[in-house]
């Protein structure tokens, strides 16, 4: 993807979303904007209170930031195969190199936190700016800072931390408030900046040495991972990318794949429609277990299904769940000013009180998928899946909230299409001897009904397509899904299609549905969804212009990507970075490009 941009001027008080890379270690994740500031960081956990918090408090937010005087140009960068970042910032004075990391160890995840930034002076001299500002976690902690030895610790809540520096960096100046300084680097010199944080524990101190050593060891690892992948052809360096930045949202302590890194991005600037996706949603979860499957990640693919599993057993089958498992909790709003003035800033997601019959469908659809790669199910786990079939079996009829969890219960074309595929699946499973065949006969019959109820009452000849919900007629964006679902009716599946390109598509991009417009951006998952749907239908030509049409109008930041797109300006909307949206794009290429489902 292409390396540079331009884009560091704040509006508002905020970057533009693109402008942010995307830092992370397994455990929380870091956005570090174009013009050196770092502005969001959780500790320890993606779902903790904000170290950090200026993406949402662009005056008062806590950010730590490297300011380059006198800046003119930006140019940002992963490392090849890596999730270390790297920005060039060229001044009228000279040009520097800003490294960063959230590091790991040699045997993976650190016991703390390390976010790890080195600066190195590339020509003439650049004069860098430091403030290292302590968020207030919405004014619910107050920081407060002590010296040890040369280094200030901090204390904000449950979070302890050290702020580290090498010689050339003066870190005298601190309050209960952070840090300030201001250092320069000439050609060939090197200084690095570092926070060294922990909640409720002792903390070790690493010397500088080591976490700059951490930094080039974290980026080795990286390209260790992206090694074992199996990708191959011309979009191989696009799904490495994508798959890197579906790391980062994999929680490595239980497994969970988080929907994206951050809450209260909006959907339109100004808008309400802000939610935090910090959590692990069971539709997310299935199409990792398949991305990663398809990509040859084996082991984060097992760990995502044993995870996903665990939480259907141990639970009344919840659309989502918190990273360790839990219930999430339910939603509630933050004094904050938030993006751009974009209000409210939320806590939790409404959700949690939701019922979709698409989490069915999910489920099965994962389970197919892993045994189709010659994987095994045990016991316990045909156990929760049966049980689950017998639920959708029972459950179909009834309203549910839909795959874009509105609060409206309808019978959603969506949700009765997931519902025959989760009781398709399941059939197949039982056929194939990795179910108990106890309802075999049943699950079949209630697929039947499931597919005559959506041919009779579903279709709309005055759209030409499959409706939203009988009678709304208003079309979904999502039945492009239902091509890989590979519900019957292909025809009208192709004439679904073609009316939702021509209603709700918007140069390169698509909104969710109709009544979408004017609301929102543009839902980039719905795009990629297109584009495999077209392959799977046998327009290729359709297909291939769709994918290249998407990827090309996304190219210019770093490589993770948004929830949505304005098709106007083509400003990211919503969290980052957005699983969904890696995942389709995934799924997308590797099937347009031929690679087996």
């Amino acid at each position: 993807m292409a390396p540079r941009f331009n884009a560091f001027e704040r509006h508002d008080g905020c970057l533009p979303i693109e402008a942010y890379g995307i830092l992370g270690d397994g455990r929380t994740i870091a956005l570090s904007g174009a013009d050196g500031s770092l502005d969001w960081w959780c500790v320890p956990n993606m779902d903790s209170p904000p170290l950090f918090d200026r993406l949402l408090d662009p005056r008062e937010g806590g950010h730590f930031s490297l300011a380059a005087r006198d800046l003119v140009r930006v140019e940002r960068r992963y490392r090849p195969r890596s999730n270390v970042l790297e920005t060039t910032l060229h001044t009228r004075t000279g040009t520097a190199r800003l490294t960063e990391s959230l590091n790991s160890g040699t045997a993976g995840r650190l016991p703390w936190e390390e976010l790890a930034r080195r600066i190195d002076g590339i020509s003439g001299s650049v004069v860098f700016d430091v403030q290292v500002r302590l968020g207030r976690q919405a004014d619910q902690a107050n920081p407060y800072v002590a010296r040890q030895g040369r280094h200030p610790v901090f204390h904000v809540g449950r979070v302890l931390g050290v702020v580290l520096a090498t010689e050339g960096i003066d870190l005298s100046a601190m309050s209960d408030e952070g840090v300030e300084s201001a250092f320069r680097v000439d050609a060939g010199q090197r200084e690095l900046m570092a926070i060294v944080a922990g909640q409720d524990e002792p903390l070790i101190v690493p010397t500088l040495a080591d976490i700059d050593a951490r930094i080039d060891s974290s980026d080795d690892e990286w390209r260790r991972w992206t090694d074992q992948l199996q990708v191959d052809g011309p979009y191989r360096e696009r799904l490495i990318r994508h798959a890197l930045a579906l790391k980062l949202l994999l929680y490595s302590p239980t497994g969970a794949i988080a929907a994206a890194g951050t809450t209260s991005l909006p959907e339109a600037v100004g808008g309400r429609r802000n939610y935090d996706y910090r959590y692990a949603w069971v539709r997310d979860a299935g199409y990792t277990i398949k991305a990663f499957s398809r990509l040859g990640a084996l082991a984060e693919a097992k760990a995502a299904f044993t995870w996903l599993i665990r939480r259907l057993r141990d639970s009344d089958g919840a659309l989502f769940y918190t990273l360790d498992g839990g219930r999430p909790p339910d939603v509630r709003e933050i004094d904050l000013p938030g993006y751009r003035g974009s209000v409210p800033v939320v806590i939790g997601n409404q959700v949690v009180h939701q019922h979709q019959h698409g989490v069915y469908g999910d489920i099965l659809e994962t389970a197919a998928r892993f045994v189709k790669q010659g994987n095994v199910l045990d016991s316990e786990s045909a156990e929760v899946l049966s049980r689950l079939t017998d639920q959708c079996a029972d459950d179909w009829r009834q309203k549910d909230s839909g795959i874009w969890e509105l609060s409206e219960p309808q019978h959603y074309t969506m949700s009765k299409v997931s519902a025959w595929q989760a009781l398709a699946r399941a059939v197949e499973l039982a056929d194939g001897g990795y179910l108990p065949t106890t309802c075999r006969d049943r699950w079949a019959r209630e697929r039947d009904r499931v597919a005559a109820w959506i041919e009779a009452n579903c279709w709309s000849e005055k759209l030409g397509a499959f409706e939203m919900w009988p009678g709304s007629g208003q079309l979904d964006a999502s039945m492009a899904l239902a091509v890989r679902f590979r519900f019957d009716g292909r025809e009208k599946l192709k004439r679904t299609l073609a009316a939702i390109d021509r209603e709700l598509g918007d140069g390169a991009f698509h909104f969710r549905y109709s009544d979408a417009r004017g609301k929102e951006g543009c839902f980039l998952a719905c795009t990629f969804w297109m584009a495999e749907g077209w392959h799977l239908l046998g327009e290729q030509a359709k297909a291939e212009r769709t994918l290249n049409d998407a990827l090309d109008a996304l190219d210019g930041g770093p490589g993770t990507l948004a929830e949505m797109v304005d098709p106007a300006s083509r400003a990211w909307l919503g969290n980052v970075p957005q699983g969904l949206s890696h995942l389709a794009a995934v799924h997308g290429i590797l099937t347009v490009t031929g690679v087996d489902l």
